[in-house]
């Protein structure tokens, strides 16, 4: 049922669509289609003078709605799964702007959230702001311990402009999945869902705090990134408070040349920065535009604004790297197989098919010089590639090619030549070395070396206890499966196998333990290295000679 608060906010915004001259949209649903005739009895479509393009008039109406719009069309903008390729990129340039609300009120907001008089919480305050935008606003703050601050407070109200939006938008989602014959594949409510959880989540300042917490401790230390502090005993749901910084805005490439800065390398540090916040971290600024991007005097970037962040599956991270590997080897069935196996495209797939598709994509991109290949492009197109084969959306890898797609127009803006595959292939070659073989398998056993030293003292009974029983013919192995009688004849073969197996994992198992406890523990012999390799030669010998031999068979 539509409220009457949301008829007059539909005309509204008919007067806004109208104003722009995207009546035709609206004419043009299966909805109003019969009545589309009327358009050309209008007057002032007669007068109505050559229009801007479609996305630009799209992207006017958006911000003469209102901050809630603005910030869905931001949204819709990295979806170009949803949207034509014009439309996705002029909402992209949609600013979130707004007028400040009063200083004088920020004031109150904040002395109600702390629950105390504002003297005790700043020595100085300046009510007008620094930055304003739909959410939330900035202020320039002094706290009593002397501490130079900015103060980020959200809007009064905005909560309940938020939720009457919202309501609109779910409307008109319905709507459209009546009368949109393109409804089923794009799915307007389920879109209209994903914005409602992502702009409720920037409401909550917390969060954002814990965001900008967990990245400064990623990169503690570095020389390529800084993260503000966050003062935690003034951090609330609607007020944060941030240490202060000063740089230059990455956008001001005159002010960075002024001060020396080596353009070149602060292109390929932000390359860096973004490949180790995606396969280090597994957390990465997914808002990385130039408004939240500054410059220390030193060339070390300064980030902002936390609000979006993003996240992969250790599964996504493996099958994204090995992608990209692939496609600059232009080996596009390994691209085909690695979208089958990662689930990303039905596994009914036709790897041929799927390949010749990729191929079709990539290989006019790879005529180009290195340095002028987009790899957020290349996602894009294969993205869009892949939905003809029914490819699922997958929100987080759209969201990285959002952000992938920033990295590359900052780092070629500061420095044009930059060659993306020259920084990043070393750093996904080292990352997939570290994720597979012997080295990560050794790094797997010492990081759970304290796990299993707990269970070491165990270990020696329980195997005394199997290899007991078996002597004694008293070990029974219980396995349910259609096929048990069918093997019963290799039983025996195959328990002698097991206890081989599991004697010579225990030896491996304890020499790894000793290797991750040797200089740990003062109850460590002197002689550890070499118990160790003993261990671990034993073992690895007794697992040779358990191994089945497939030519017998």
């Amino acid at each position: 049922m539509i409220k009457v608060g949301q008829v007059l906010r539909l005309l509204h915004i008919n007067r806004i669509l109208v104003r722009h001259g995207l009546d035709e949209i609206i004419l043009a649903t299966h909805l109003f289609r019969p009545f589309r005739f009327v358009l050309y009895l209008l007057p002032w479509h007669w007068l109505r003078a050559k229009q801007l393009p479609r996305a630009v008039r799209i992207r006017r109406a958006l911000e003469d709605l209102g901050p809630i719009f603005v910030k869905f069309g931001q949204a819709l903008s990295t979806r170009p799964d949803l949207l034509p390729p014009d439309i996705a990129e002029e909402l992209a340039r949609l600013q979130d702007s707004v007028p400040p609300f009063p200083g004088l009120e920020a004031r109150m907001i904040i002395e109600r959230a702390y629950g105390k008089p504002f003297s005790e919480i700043f020595e100085e305050f300046d009510e007008t702001p620094l930055g304003s935008a739909s959410i939330a606003q900035v202020h320039v703050a002094r706290l009593c311990g002397g501490q130079e601050v900015v103060v980020k407070v959200v809007r009064p109200t905005i909560e309940k402009t938020i939720q009457r939006d919202l309501g609109l938008l779910y409307v008109l989602a319905d709507l459209a999945a009546r009368y949109w014959k393109e409804a089923r594949r794009l799915r307007p409510r389920e879109v209209v869902a994903e914005y409602e959880k992502t702009i409720l989540g920037e409401l909550d300042l917390m969060r954002e705090a814990a965001n900008a917490s967990q990245l400064r401790r990623n990169f503690a230390g570095s020389d390529m990134l800084y993260v503000p502090e966050i003062y935690w005993p003034h951090a609330r749901r609607n007020v944060m408070v941030m240490e202060r910084i000063s740089g230059v805005p990455i956008s001001d490439i005159n002010a960075l040349e002024e001060q020396g800065v080596d353009l070149k390398l602060l292109a390929e540090r932000g390359v860096e920065i973004f490949f180790t916040q995606v396969f280090r971290d597994n957390f990465f600024h997914a808002d990385m535009h130039p408004g939240n991007i500054f410059v220390s005097p030193q060339g070390k970037y300064i980030a902002v604004d936390f609000g979006i962040m993003g996240t992969l599956s250790s599964d996504d991270q493996r099958y994204l790297a090995e992608n990209l590997l692939a496609f600059f080897n232009r080996d596009y069935q390994r691209v085909a197989e690695l979208h089958v196996q990662s689930g990303w495209v039905p596994a009914e797939t036709r790897i041929d098919e799927f390949e010749s598709a990729v191929r079709a994509v990539c290989e006019p991109i790879f005529e180009l010089p290195l340095k002028d290949i987009s790899f957020g492009y290349l996602l894009l197109r294969l993205f869009q590639t892949a939905q003809r084969f029914n490819m699922e959306v997958q929100p987080q890898l759209v969201l990285l090619q959002k952000t992938l797609l920033n990295i590359e127009g900052l780092g070629r803006e500061l420095y044009p030549d930059l060659d993306l595959w020259t920084t990043a292939k070393p750093f996904l070659e080292r990352w997939m070395r570290e994720q597979m073989g012997f080295r990560a398998f050794f790094k797997t056993l010492r990081e759970q070396a304290p796990q299993w030293a707990e269970k070491l003292p165990y270990l020696p009974a329980l195997v005394h206890d199997v290899l007991k029983q078996a002597h004694d013919g008293k070990l029974r192995i219980q396995w349910q499966s259609d096929e048990l009688e069918k093997i019963r004849g290799e039983i025996k073969v195959s328990v002698r196998r097991t206890f081989a197996a599991v004697v010579g994992a225990a030896f491996i198992v304890s020499a790894a333990v000793i290797k991750g406890l040797d200089g740990n523990s003062p109850a460590m012999l002197a002689g550890a290295p070499l118990l160790t390799w003993l261990l671990g030669g034993m073992g690895l010998i007794i697992l040779l000679l358990a191994w089945p031999d497939d030519s017998s068979k």
